[in-house]
């Protein structure tokens, strides 16, 4: 039950951006006191909110059917035949998908590269702008439609795992507003687009080049005016922008829709709970056997233990050491940001979680009938760069304490669910996900410590060895538009985008409207459609392109509606297990890779041979893989607005 330690703490990305925008490298002790009160904090929101998320057997987790599938497979080798013609097992399926995925990875991953990044138009018309912006996998729209990688495929999570009406809302949502409104604002120059890339995880000076943070920082690492005022506005490209809009509209979106649909739900729950009215399914009544987590393990949030837990002989010691770690939690939150010249006062912390534990139920309930999870990121961000201006290692631990709690809360909810299925005792699960936590928190730090220091270049743009960091590139520019910058100069009335504050109204009022349609028309499609999920499906842009996002719809499609609707059989059997094989064997065959051909001799294997012919090369010299705009930069050495 590691699934909480095994996800990258966004803190880890804090210490990240710190070293390369920053220049800011802070002993260990303070990357570890941020990591462990991001990564424990949730623990108290998920198990406050599991009568929500976890005991109803509405609450899907479709993606713990992978994981279920996939133990059920390694432990038991023993089925019967659903599908009469079919020969293998599932276990021998499985070994089948895993062998053959580990080996074809070789291609994709290391030898044939372009197979990964497969824009096969651009490679006939490489110099052709608007082709390579519409049809590019680097820069481009990813109208090509296919790659033959998986790990393209399932970067924003499985096909095989999330249901076809939710994929379909995210494909929607990503043919609406990236593959038709960006092209629009783009080629009419809204936002001076023309002159920037259609598609970039970075931010822009009006000079076309990479915003150069270090030109405008103060030496306590806060925004010098005087110095902004004479460089340069800060741009970002049409898809950058457009994913802020649609973060803006998820963040309201998701409060109306379960407002409109789960309220009866929560209510009933609250009140069963209050009257003991619950009616258990099969798994609750099973599970009931077990003992349970006590709310006050959860409660003790802010380390205040009440007369009754210090004095009562019935409190066992188990949950007095509980309490404390919490408390514990607390406190090294604290201590991490005031012993640290962070900028980050208090008080906007006890904001941050309040934001976080809001969220924590809208948001466990989409993601757990869909397999889509609205992050906070955009919208902690946009509260932090108006009460915290100018400061961005504040705005950061601010966005990572109001996001990073809630997702923590919404990732225990799910492996609850997960130990719900399979029986594993409460208590047991619970000790399992905090000491994993702990244990690759730590680790997972000092494995960043050793990257940087031993892989040259580590987040450099021609990293040799494919160690760009697009996420801390993500991060970094985030930190720049939100913490340095400022929202108010970015999307404030009167500022270059303000326009996309309209997102928000977009997001509270959309949902009514499908919401009445539904009822009115209770047979038609307007029951699937679900605006969180069109807003925030497509939320990983960037670091995620277009290549993430047209595979994974398309096989989506196939697996999750025609295969499982013409061959149910055969899909209940072996959908899963396919997707845990493909999954796992990638992973392996990542790590074979970077070890075995990588890393050795500081990559120098095949760098004058397999690193550098057509296969491998192609797609980076195309105006999609050099990220070209479509018009240069005038005569006068700038673009843009004239005065900021």
């Amino acid at each position: 039950m590691a699934n909480v330690g095994f996800a990258t703490p966004w803190a880890t990305e804090i210490v990240a951006t710190q070293r390369v925008y920053y220049n800011q490298t802070w002993n260990f002790s303070y990357q570890w006191l941020i990591v462990m009160g991001t990564q424990l904090i949730g623990f108290s929101f998920g198990g406050i909110c599991r009568r929500f998320l976890v005991a109803p057997a509405a609450m899907i987790w479709p993606a713990n059917l992978v994981y279920c599938t996939l133990l059920n497979t390694l432990h038991q080798r023993s089925y019967a035949e659903i599908d009469k013609n079919a020969t293998s097992g599932r276990y021998r399926f499985f070994l089948y998908v895993f062998g053959c995925s580990f080996i074809w990875y070789f291609l994709p991953g290391y030898l044939f590269t372009a197979l990964s990044y497969f824009s096969w138009v651009c490679w006939i018309a490489p110099k052709n702008i608007v082709v390579n912006q519409l049809f590019g996998t680097v820069s481009g729209l990813g109208m090509s439609l296919i790659t033959f990688d998986w790990a393209q495929i399932a970067y924003i999570g499985s096909p095989l795992a999330t249901p076809w009406w939710a994929e379909a809302n995210v494909a929607g949502g990503f043919l609406v507003f990236f593959w038709i409104v960006t092209p629009i604002l783009y080629y009419t120059n809204t936002w001076y687009s023309k002159y920037l890339p259609i598609s970039s995880r970075t931010s822009f000076d009006n000079k076309g080049k990479t915003f150069n943070v270090t030109r405008i920082l103060a030496p306590d690492a806060t925004l010098d005016v005087a110095a902004y005022n004479d460089y340069s506005p800060l741009y970002i490209s049409t898809t950058f922008a457009v994913s802020y809009g649609l973060a803006f509209a998820a963040s309201t979106a998701t409060i109306v829709h379960v407002a409109l649909y789960y309220r009866k739900q929560l209510r009933d729950q609250l009140k069963a709970r209050r009257s003991g009215a619950n009616q258990p399914d099969i798994h609750q009544r099973l599970m009931s056997h077990y003992s349970q987590v006590p709310d006050s393990w959860f409660v003790a949030i802010f380390g205040e233990l009440s007369q009754k837990t210090l004095f009562d002989s019935s409190v066992s010691d188990l949950n007095m050491h509980f309490h404390r770690l919490t408390g514990v939690t607390f406190v090294i939150s604290i201590i991490s940001f005031e012993l640290w010249k962070t900028e980050f006062p208090v008080w906007a912390f006890i904001v941050s979680i309040i934001i976080a534990f809001v969220y924590t139920v809208p948001v466990g309930i989409i993601l757990a009938l869909t397999n889509q999870q609205l992050f906070l990121n955009v919208i902690t961000e946009l509260i932090a760069g108006y009460i915290l201006p100018g400061k961005p290692i504040a705005m950061m631990m601010f966005k990572t304490y109001g996001s990073m709690a809630m997702a923590q809360a919404v990732t225990f909810t799910s492996d609850m669910k997960l130990g719900h299925y399979l029986k594993v005792p409460p208590r047991v699960t619970f000790c399992a996900q905090l000491s994993a936590a702990i244990l690759a928190g730590t680790v997972q730090l000092g494995v960043q410590a050793w990257m940087f220091s031993n892989i040259p270049g580590m987040c450099g743009a021609k990293q040799s060895s494919g160690f760009i960091c697009p996420r801390i590139k993500t991060f970094g520019t985030a930190s720049i538009i939100w913490g340095v910058v400022g929202p108010h100069r970015m999307f404030s009335p009167g500022a270059l985008y303000s326009g996309l504050l309209w997102f928000f109204l977009v997001g509270a009022l959309l949902p009514v409207g499908s919401y009445l349609l539904a009822k009115k028309y209770p047979k038609s499609a307007f029951k699937y459609v679900n605006f969180p999920v069109v807003f925030t499906g497509t939320g990983d842009i960037p670091p995620a392109t277009a290549i993430n996002y047209v595979p994974w719809a398309i096989v989506g499609f196939v697996f999750q509606f025609m295969i499982r609707r013409r061959h149910f059989s055969w899909w209940s059997k072996y959908n899963y297990v396919l997707s845990a094989a493909l999954d796992s064997s990638i992973a392996l065959s990542v790590v074979v890779i970077f070890f075995c051909l990588q890393y050795p001799r500081n990559g120098a294997i095949g760098a004058h041979s397999i690193k550098t012919w057509w296969g491998n090369t192609v797609y980076t010299t195309t105006a999609d893989g050099t990220s070209k705009p479509l018009l240069p930069i005038p005569a006068s050495g700038t673009f843009g607005l004239s005065t900021w």
